[in-house]
């Protein structure tokens, strides 16, 4: 857990790919992929969930919804001093609140005898509810300068995305120690249009601009259970994102229009890509040095451009 995510990217049981650096824009869609992933959990081991650092306003009902669904026996929460904006989440605080898309217990007031004029809240359906959260929270105070500080995690996190981007375009590299191969000089597959469905997560493109969206792009290498069926040779285009298991990654490389095929790397063994008929566009790009930094290049490189006018 501690070290940095590049330095030991492992295949995971389930995962799938969500498209976005932020899920501000679809949260219903980020918990039906929590409950997705969710599902493959056996309960043989013990599972550590890593949150978000979204906590304010709707990240925190968010964040509710989590703890809710997925009903954990722990709970850490780590403050920063003098931040009142988040409330300690305790099951209490979880059972009565409600969540982003999960409503909260109805609470109703009711007097004890003996209590001293102290009121004590019940539950609205009887003494007990079976569902209420049963979970222990531990509460951290950092004391380490800094702590919770805001404006400087999107760098750092937009800094690690790329570094476990390279990472993983390492696994395309010879295991011999040698030479780093330019990406343009290793063989990609070849991967017809009506093999695979399409589908850009996270805006609308237009059926006649699809094919420019997706050269040169990163994607994700995912399995629908639908078989995919295409009358005619060209691209199969899918009207909703599916929430379904994404097997690796890639780079769509190129776009024969006349054979009709797509052009990608990925390391991702032969064996798993007989199973991938599904291609997701999202909005993680692949990094500048990739495009920059390749070598034996001459010429005009595509996509970049070093005759810009800033004035524009």
């Amino acid at each position: 857990l501690p070290g940095p995510p590049f330095t030991h990217q492992q295949t995971p049981r389930k995962m799938v790919y969500y498209g976005q650096t932020s899920c501000e824009q679809d949260t219903e869609r980020y918990l039906d992929v929590v409950k997705y992933v969710f599902s493959c959990y056996k309960k043989e081991v013990p599972l550590v969930i890593n949150t978000m650092g979204w906590v304010k306003g709707e990240g925190l009902l968010l964040l509710i919804d989590i703890i809710r669904l997925l009903s954990p026996s722990h709970v850490v929460q780590m403050d920063m001093c003098d931040w009142k904006a988040m409330p300690p989440l305790t099951p209490e605080h979880v059972h009565f609140s409600a969540g982003l898309h999960t409503k909260g217990k109805q609470q109703s007031k009711c007097k004890q005898l003996g209590a001293g004029g102290m009121e004590n809240w019940k539950y609205s359906e009887g003494e007990e509810d079976l569902s209420a959260p049963q979970h222990k929270l531990l509460y951290v105070h950092p004391e380490f300068p800094r702590a919770g500080v805001a404006g400087e995690a999107r760098v750092h996190s937009g800094i690690l995305r790329d570094m476990s981007i390279l990472g993983y375009l390492g696994h395309l590299q010879s295991p011999d120690i040698g030479a780093v191969l330019p990406l343009h000089s290793l063989v990609p597959y070849q991967v017809p249009f009506n093999a695979v469905a399409l589908r850009v997560i996270h805006t609308d493109v237009a059926p006649s601009n699809i094919m420019y969206a997706v050269n040169a792009s990163w994607v994700g290498l995912c399995c629908i259970p639908e078989e995919v069926r295409c009358q005619t040779n060209g691209p199969v285009l899918l009207t909703q994102t599916p929430v379904c298991d994404c097997l690796g990654f890639g780079i769509v490389r190129g776009v024969d229009m006349e054979k009709k095929l797509y052009h990608i790397l990925t390391p991702v063994p032969p064996e798993n890509l007989r199973l991938v008929n599904c291609l997701l566009l999202g909005n993680i790009a692949i990094p500048n040095c990739v495009l920059v930094g390749q070598q034996g290049i001459e010429g005009e490189i595509p996509y970049v451009t070093s005759d810009y006018n800033y004035s524009i």
